[in-house]
């Protein structure tokens, strides 16, 4: 049966493999294991070792702490850490979003502040 935990983790590594455009096989050849395995964590399938979620943390250039952010248990919250960026809840669980926000920072920034702009004007007429 996957523990709750695990299936959170798996999700967190998903998303911001995700955001940093790499590949199941890029993660797993970077953190020293196959792609099948990163696929097992990915889905809560297996539970990942302190010491391998150090090492994908390092490879996706984030915190171990950001693989626990949005967490609920009993109703409460695990809190973001103050060097991040708030929590984007299930938004972030949206393969078209992660796409979008990718492709959104691939934009030169001169244009994507633009865009930006775009969107906010857009937003507030709906």
């Amino acid at each position: 049966m996957k523990h709750p935990v695990d299936i959170h983790v798996g999700k967190r590594v998903r998303q911001r493999r995700w955001m940093k455009g790499v590949t199941q096989q890029q993660l797993g050849n970077e953190v020293g294991i196959k792609f099948q395995q990163i696929q097992k964590y990915e889905t809560g399938m297996n539970r990942v070792s302190a010491s391998r979620l150090w090492d994908i943390a390092e490879a996706l250039d984030v915190p171990v702490s950001f693989f626990f952010e949005g967490f609920v248990e009993n109703g409460v919250e695990v809190p973001a850490a103050a060097n991040n960026a708030p929590t984007q809840g299930d938004l972030l669980g949206d393969k078209e979003a992660l796409e979008l926000v990718r492709s959104y920072y691939s934009i030169p920034e001169n244009q994507r502040r633009k865009l930006f702009d775009l969107a906010r004007v857009l937003s507030d007429v709906a």
